[in-house]
């Protein structure tokens, strides 16, 4: 088994298919969205493949040790994860493909109009501890 994560992104990927921001979905729409979300996180806690997963709020700082004191604090110029990041899921699989048709399956989640949105999902391996082989 090896691990992945599923990185739903803000922008910085192509355009999906049904490319309406969520901020213009109706309340229903976005209920329906999540409610897919959640089914597919379901389904694969059924097969044993899911790990977790979170949506992410828009808010967000950049923080880094500064010696002693009060740490810094700044809003930018970097690229920040709250205008990129939109949400994440990591899964357990038996392979690279299966990560793949899980991707996928999760691009199809529905958006504006109650069609599927196909957006682009990074899909990246987690680094992981590797086994212990013992006689």
């Amino acid at each position: 088994m090896a691990k992945y994560l599923l990185l739903k992104h803000y922008r910085g990927a192509p355009a999906s298919v049904n490319n309406v921001p969520m901020d213009q979905w109706t309340p229903e729409e976005i209920s329906a969205h999540i409610q897919y979300m959640r089914d597919f996180a379901a389904k694969l806690e059924t097969t044993g493949e899911y790990v977790g997963e979170q949506a992410l709020a828009p808010e967000g700082t950049f923080v880094r040790y500064d010696g002693e004191g009060k740490p810094p604090v700044t809003d930018g110029p970097f690229a920040e994860t709250k205008d990129l990041i939109a949400g994440w899921m990591i899964i357990d699989v038996d392979s690279y493909e299966r990560a793949l048709d899980c991707a996928a399956e999760l691009s199809a989640a529905p958006g504006a109009n109650g069609d599927p949105i196909h957006e682009w999902l990074e899909l990246r391996p987690l680094y992981g501890e590797r086994p212990t082989v013992t006689e």
